[in-house]
């Protein structure tokens, strides 16, 4: 069955950068989709980037635009997550997950599989 594997969380300073890894075991086809998510208080789970990789289409949530870049490496089947300018809010365990198709990017019944999560740590 296809896996994701999550890395790269650790503690970091407000201001700070960090980059996470996204591993994918299965392939990724055109329109196929993986985007992150993170926990918020007055929902199960918040939409903080998305991409489909063979189209280079990349979204992302309101709060992290302009701060967090998300990329893909097709030959790898790995997306990242490029954190910068990290706020204390943005302490969360971050989570990876897949599509085969995007219909809307923030609904979380649009993901068939999902990684386990890092934490992130963002000290004041």
């Amino acid at each position: 069955q296809l896996q994701l594997v999550v890395s790269g969380g650790g503690l970091v300073q407000a201001w700070g950068s960090l980059k996470l890894s996204c591993a994918s075991s299965g392939r990724t086809f055109s329109n196929n989709a993986m985007a992150w998510f993170r926990p918020i208080p007055v929902k199960e789970r918040e939409f903080v980037a998305g991409i489909i990789a063979r189209a280079v289409t990349t979204s992302y949530g309101d709060s992290v635009k302009g701060r967090f870049t998300i990329s893909s490496d097709n030959s790898k089947n790995m997306v990242y997550l490029q954190m910068g300018s990290l706020r204390p809010e943005d302490t969360a365990v971050y989570y990876c997950a897949r599509t085969s198709y995007v219909s809307s990017w923030s609904d979380l019944q649009t993901y068939r599989y999902w990684g386990q999560g890092t934490q992130v740590t963002v000290s004041s």
